[in-house]
């Protein structure tokens, strides 16, 4: 149980995240276009999202479950042609997407505590933020979308 609470809770040095980059081959150019890849999903499910029934600063649309997937792949495609736009390709499909769907329908779309779904932008910036420190269990989360995201990258 102590490894499990180090794990999510103890900060490494930031020798050690150096050396956890370098070894995952994690370039921090690269981890602040992926941030902006996360930051700007993000926004866009937030400010176009038709809200629940339950929340006064919302249209008051009761979403099915169908709908909440089609509002992230309507989502996803349009942020997808925004970086095309930078010159900036991503696969549309892949376990970038697999990822990023599972996460979001989770975090946002199933969530029915309100705090925990307007979390979702201070766990990007803190996520991505490379100046505070992190735990394994950041670097763990770090490394994924940074791989999935890399390996969808079309160079």
């Amino acid at each position: 149980m102590d490894n499990f609470f180090n794990y999510v809770t103890k900060q490494v040095s930031p020798e050690e995240v150096d050396l956890w980059f370098k070894s995952n081959n994690i370039i921090p150019e690269k981890l602040e276009l992926f941030s902006d890849f996360c930051r700007s999903l993000n926004e866009l499910i937030i400010e176009t999202y038709l809200g629940e029934t339950d929340s006064p600063n919302e249209t008051k649309v009761n979403m099915s479950e169908e709908d909440k997937i089609n509002h992230f792949i309507w989502c996803w495609n349009k942020v997808i042609d925004n970086f095309l736009k930078e010159n900036i390709k991503f696969s549309k499909k892949g376990e970038h997407f697999d990822y990023m769907v599972s996460f979001f329908e989770e975090i946002f779309y199933k969530q029915e505590n309100k705090k925990v779904r307007d979390s979702v932008t201070d766990f990007f910036e803190d996520l991505f933020d490379l100046k505070t420190p992190f735990t394994k269990s950041d670097l763990d989360m770090i490394s994924t979308v940074y791989k999935s995201l890399d390996k969808n990258m079309n160079k």
